[in-house]
């Protein structure tokens, strides 16, 4: 008899829907990853799955996009009849009421699960993201920092956060109320009161502050209390699966954690990165001393349309892939280098950097006959893995110590694809030998 489904989700970006899927492998849940609703015979082909997402493309999407797209999807999220359905957000929470509306997704998913008030959870202490009192810290480079004094995520190109308070950050995209479960409410003698009085308010939302472990674990408890009265949609980080793990594995739902065999090394390599992100430019910067080789390429060429440079590009990276050396084929190196700017003018612009690369790693993978990829920066992976026919992505190898850039088992009808190992790295995950390791498979 298939066990009863758990957990369904949405990710608003490729690396944000693996980060997930890493979490829950790593706890012993059995998930499947889709990169659009899947049909009956996609399903079929996971019977024994307990957890099902979707990753998608909304943190770099307008608010007019989630209307037309959110919707069937997250009326399918209902209709799957999962104990809870959790729309995955970046842990740093960068978003505006233009791209990446997170207030506007949460307005939907309201609509779409009638209406009762939608749980917010975004800390999770594994990622070194932390909630208190409302407000967002993250660490970097060892040092924690008020999300709106983030060395990177107070200057992100697109989204750049200048409100920590998370409540205050959400009311320039929506007008839903938001109501806050800080840490001592959580942790006190009378947390169901607080949950129970905050949910029968009827707010648009909750927000549960998660500051450490014992927060980390009474959030996952109401999670499941509030999903019982009616809140089944959830917005978040991974934090949200950090947090009901614990509640799972309390009630003996889940079991044991999961094992995994190990990778292996493999001789050569391909990775395209289209993350300006300063720890991918280390990333870079480290592999190459180690070896690869690092190919920059101008990003307008695939804006542009031109075939010629972009045929030039994929012949100098195949000959270095026969000639038995891995390569990284990058159209930024760090901040400093983002032509974010320069091409805004230009509709779709980071969407067809992101399909240039993808279509590039296709050819790299098909002609070379790889068995190992990896794609870097977390919207252009979610463009990119598209043009290589996946279908699916199963886990093959978490990271703890590096989590949300696990290795995954591609599924694709195309031989060329299918068990392909690849992992998807957001710009600001991983060490600087992430590549290297990759390759070493350690």
């Amino acid at each position: 008899m298939t066990s009863p489904l758990l957990l369904t989700f949405y990710g608003d970006d490729l690396t944000g829907s693996t980060d997930v899927m890493e979490a829950l492998a790593l706890r012993g849940v059995e998930t499947v990853l889709f990169l659009d609703v899947p049909t009956e015979a996609q399903r079929a082909r996971f019977p024994d799955a307990r957890a099902i997402g979707v990753a998608g493309t909304s943190r770099s999407e307008t608010p007019g996009w989630m209307d037309e797209n959110l919707t069937p999807i997250f009326l399918w999220m209902a209709q799957e009849g999962a104990e809870i359905s959790h729309y995955k957000v970046c842990s740093t929470f960068d978003s505006s009421a233009t791209i990446g509306s997170i207030g506007r997704a949460l307005e939907i998913g309201h609509a779409a699960f009638g209406g009762h008030p939608v749980p917010i959870l975004v800390g999770a202490p594994q990622l070194k993201r932390y909630t208190a009192f409302g407000h967002l810290f993250a660490a970097y480079r060892g040092e924690v920092f008020r999300i709106d004094r983030h060395p990177v995520m107070s200057r992100h190109p697109v989204t750049p956060m200048r409100e920590a308070d998370l409540r205050r950050h959400l009311a320039d995209q929506t007008d839903l109320t938001i109501a806050l479960l800080d840490h001592l409410a959580l942790g006190g003698e009378e947390a169901d009161q607080a949950a129970d009085a905050a949910h029968a308010a009827r707010p648009g939302a909750i927000l549960l502050d998660v500051l450490d472990a014992a927060s980390q674990r009474a959030a996952g408890r109401q999670l499941q209390r509030l999903a019982r009265a009616g809140s089944r949609f959830v917005v978040g980080s991974s934090g949200v699966e950090y947090a009901l793990a614990e509640s799972w594995r309390e009630d003996g739902t889940i079991g044991a954690p999961a094992r995994f065999a190990p990778l292996g090394a493999t001789e050569r390599l391909a990775v395209v990165s289209g993350s300006c992100s300063p720890t991918t430019e280390r990333q870079i910067r480290h592999a190459e001393s180690e070896g690869f080789e690092a190919l920059a390429f101008d990003p307008r060429h695939f804006v542009n349309g031109d075939s010629a440079a972009v045929e030039a590009m994929r012949a100098q990276a195949l000959a270095h892939l026969e000639a038995g050396r891995s390569v990284i084929v990058y159209t930024a190196l760090g901040p400093e280098s983002d032509l974010g700017a320069e091409i805004a003018g230009s509709e779709g612009a980071r969407h067809a950097i992101g399909r240039g690369l993808g279509r590039l790693q296709a050819d790299l993978v098909r002609h070379a006959g790889l068995s190992r990829a990896v794609i870097a920066g977390g919207d252009t992976s979610s463009h990119a893995l598209r043009q290589l026919g996946v279908h699916a992505l199963t886990p093959r190898l978490p990271l703890p110590d590096t989590p949300g850039s696990p290795v995954s088992t591609a599924h694709s009808d195309d031989p060329a694809f299918d068990g392909l190992e690849i992992a998807l790295k957001g710009g600001q995950v991983g060490h600087d030998d992430y590549f290297v390791r990759i390759r070493r498979g350690s």
